[in-house]
């Protein structure tokens, strides 16, 4: 594995590759890696001549009062295992590599960047869509992989493909979760003992509302109020977003009649978790049945 830190010296490497024909697969990260992050990375490796990841905690993304100072960090750790991964080629720039003069250019989806997750956070999702550019005009890679726990940032960076042209193909895989149903997230590290295990209350909180579903209720509002209440029954945890919306276009729905997407952005604690899951109760019938 190559680890590089400069633009130059990365677009100079897969410049070969590139003429030689050979697809590059790419998984942008913040480092700290889970078993997520390297399921993309199989993901990317079985689809792809040459993988590239990415470590770089991205300032954009973060609001005055967030976490950016204290977000994990370690690249030995992170290299060691892209490494035994079997990764070509680790891009770990600073931010003066990425940012060498304050950025003036923002690449934004308005309407989608600033509800749900973006509403609780303004002006997040710009600076990852920023980012993301800027790392697709670096890497040109053919496709690029990110984790579906992230629902509402992949459904924001597949928009922004499409409106701009950018000719990458977004990969979205299967969020990968620990043995009790916690999301595989590199912030879980900052929980405590005790958060870890309210944690929990997060993926209880989707299969809860998969039985609400199937014991027919379908008017959202009651159920995102239901959900949320299920929620709150964990002292340690704070429901900032319930939302039930499609699953395409994460329109806002008041009835469900069909698969439903269910958006959790819960605080434990100091912390916040995402998780969602689509429910299909006619396929989880089905399956049931079958």
């Amino acid at each position: 594995m190559e680890t590089i830190t400069t633009i130059a010296d990365l677009r100079e490497r897969l410049a070969a590759h590139r003429r030689a024909g050979r697809s590059i697969g790419f998984v942008p990260t913040m480092g700290y890696l889970h078993q997520g992050h390297l399921t993309l990375l199989g993901r990317a490796k079985a689809e792809n001549a040459v993988t590239v990841v990415s470590i770089f905690v991205n300032p954009l993304q973060f609001g005055a009062n967030e976490d950016l100072a204290k977000y994990p960090r370690d690249l030995e750790r992170d290299s060691a295992l892209l490494e035994e991964a079997g990764v070509d080629f680790l891009f770990a720039p600073g931010v003066t590599d990425m940012y060498p003069q304050p950025m003036q250019t923002v690449v934004d989806v308005p309407k989608l960047g600033s509800e749900l997750e973006g509403a609780a956070r303004p002006g997040h999702f710009a600076g990852v869509a920023t980012v993301v550019t800027k790392l697709f005009n670096i890497v040109q890679p053919d496709a690029a992989y990110f984790g579906e726990k992230d629902y509402q940032q992949v459904a924001i960076i597949r928009r922004m493909v499409d409106d701009l042209a950018q000719p990458v193909r977004i990969v979205a895989v299967p969020t990968v979760r620990e043995a009790d149903g916690l999301a595989c997230s590199s912030r879980n590290v900052y929980l405590t003992p005790a958060e870890r295990t309210a944690a929990v209350i997060v993926p209880r909180a989707l299969a809860e509302a998969a039985r609400l579903i199937r014991s027919g209720i379908a008017d959202t509002t009651r159920l995102e109020q239901m959900i949320a209440g299920f929620i709150r029954a964990e002292p340690l945890a704070t429901p900032e977003v319930v939302a039930l919306r499609h699953p395409e276009t994460l329109a806002e729905i008041d009835t469900v009649v069909g698969p439903v997407l269910l958006l959790l952005f819960v605080r434990i604690g100091q912390t916040r978790l995402l998780d969602n899951r689509v429910i299909d109760i006619a396929s989880e019938n089905g399956m049931e049945a079958a």
